[in-house]
């Protein structure tokens, strides 16, 4: 019986995690070209072996399975729309690794599915070492079966045991939400408790000691407490530029998520720019939260 050949793989966005995970794909041997606006990027992948592609159109003309690891929800719904949908054929699969605001990704797995193509929403968790060591978590939605015939795929990306199938289109996103909103509501109640003790005076190494240090939940405070005493409160994140995606999907669904919603609002209305663990502009939390205190970071 002669081998399965492996699908060819297009990858698009070859930044922090996209370029990691690019090189995962092709080192575990499957066909790969890509492409970043970034030339140095599409440099970077060729030095490695795999195919550096001139444009995002040659990549999917040159493709069975295209992936995507773009910046922002608008950035790729603009990259689909002017770029993948219009070069789509039969039987292609689109995989969107980034976190896409859940009506456009439903709105856009239609348009795709008009060109005979399928887009599974694939968003990932677990930062640049998670996307260097193959480990991350993905959260996936889309048509059942092809989700399937792609999970080899993901497991090089992702821990096998962490690639969970989540349901229909934007079922992923959804669940990528719940865990962004985890984590950036976690560390958001950790800061404010924080500020409290700080803008009220109180040394904060000794807040440290006295309520981090700990298992649990007091070992959670304990690392934001540390950065924060470090001169890094500045610079933790609480998901800000996500947080209108899951405000929308949330209100289409006609359910509030009010502490999100005070998260949101509360940060808009300063103007403590930051760039987030993406590099994407966003809002310092800690900063507004300090911003009358004498102790607040210089």
């Amino acid at each position: 019986m002669m081998p399965q050949q492996l699908p060819r793989i297009g990858f698009i966005g070859l930044g922090n995690m996209g370029g990691r995970m690019a090189k995962n794909l092709y080192n575990a041997g499957y066909p790969l070209i890509g492409y970043d606006i970034d030339a140095a990027k599409c440099t970077a992948l060729a030095a490695s072996g795999a195919t550096a592609g001139n444009d995002t159109a040659q990549v999917v003309e040159n493709s069975d399975v295209i992936m995507t690891s773009l910046r922002s929800s608008d950035v790729f719904c603009s990259v689909a729309e002017q770029y993948l949908i219009p070069n789509a054929r039969d039987c292609q699969v689109f995989i969107d690794l980034g976190t896409t605001e859940v009506e456009k990704t439903k709105e856009l797995a239609t348009a795709f599915a008009e060109k005979g193509a399928t887009l599974i929403d694939a968003p990932v968790s677990g930062g640049p070492h998670g996307s260097e060591t193959g480990t991350l978590r993905i959260f996936v939605g889309g048509a059942e079966g092809t989700v399937e015939k792609c999970r080899p795929i993901l497991e090089v990306l992702g821990e096998p045991k962490y690639v969970v199938y989540c349901g229909a289109s934007g079922t992923g996103q959804i669940v990528k939400g719940v865990n962004q909103l985890a984590m950036g509501l976690g560390d958001a109640a950790f800061m404010e408790a924080m500020a409290f003790g700080v803008c009220a005076g109180v040394d904060p190494t000794a807040i440290r000691e006295a309520v981090g240090m700990g298992d649990g939940w007091r070992g959670q405070f304990d690392r934001i407490a540390k950065r924060i005493i470090d001169g890094e409160g500045k610079t933790l994140v609480v998901k800000y530029p996500e947080l209108p995606y899951f405000l929308a999907a949330a209100k289409a669904a006609g359910f509030e998520i009010p502490l999100t919603e005070a998260l949101y609002e509360f940060c808009k209305n300063e103007n403590y720019e930051m760039f987030d663990n993406m590099n994407r502009p966003s809002r310092s939390f800690w900063r507004t939260l300090t911003k009358d205190s004498e102790t607040e970071e210089d």
